[in-house]
């Protein structure tokens, strides 16, 4: 068991640092546009980056990062009944915490990672992605698509929103 902890911590840290297997880079100097710009060329974040300009977090995620952004689509914020949504939009420390919870100071691709892997966000305790039938989930979110590589970091696409844990 410490073995596959072992390689499962190995392989995030590879990964992390955007390095395959073979030690080479993974090669996003092809990725022109920045998360933000992504988001909203893919017209399925509305909600997030609606949220992220509430929070004052677009010009963060513009920067040179690199980021992980684990993004909710806007069926994802459907979810979330209507009042509590408008209450967190109003709310910027509470939708701060919220948002940042689903970034990453680091770029995380999921291709070769398994089952054992923690990562910390950086609010909250720590984000648990695992792999069910072939699927990862973060946090018990289903994650819709992977490794969409942007200028300043990775995508990863998710069907719920994510809440970090109260303290």
């Amino acid at each position: 068991m410490n073995d596959r902890l072992l390689v499962a911590a190995g392989a995030l840290a590879l990964f992390t640092l955007g390095l395959g297997p073979s030690g080479s880079s993974r090669g996003d100097d092809k990725a022109s546009k920045d998360i933000v710009e992504t988001a909203i060329q893919a017209g399925q974040f509305n909600t997030l980056v609606k949220a992220l300009k509430a929070a004052d977090l677009l010009e963060t995620l513009k920067g040179e990062g690199p980021f992980t952004l684990f993004a909710p689509t806007d069926e994802a914020f459907a979810k979330v009944p209507k009042d509590k949504l408008e209450a967190l939009l109003k709310d910027k420390k509470a939708l701060t915490d919220v948002l940042t919870y689903h970034v990453q100071r680091s770029k995380i691709l999921f291709a070769g990672l398994g089952p054992f892997n923690l990562i910390r966000p950086q609010v909250g305790k720590g984000i648990t992605i695992t792999v069910e039938n072939g699927k990862f989930k973060v946090d018990g979110a289903n994650v819709v698509k992977t490794d969409i590589i942007c200028r300043n970091g990775v995508i990863h696409v998710i069907d719920s929103v994510l809440l970090p844990p109260a303290n």
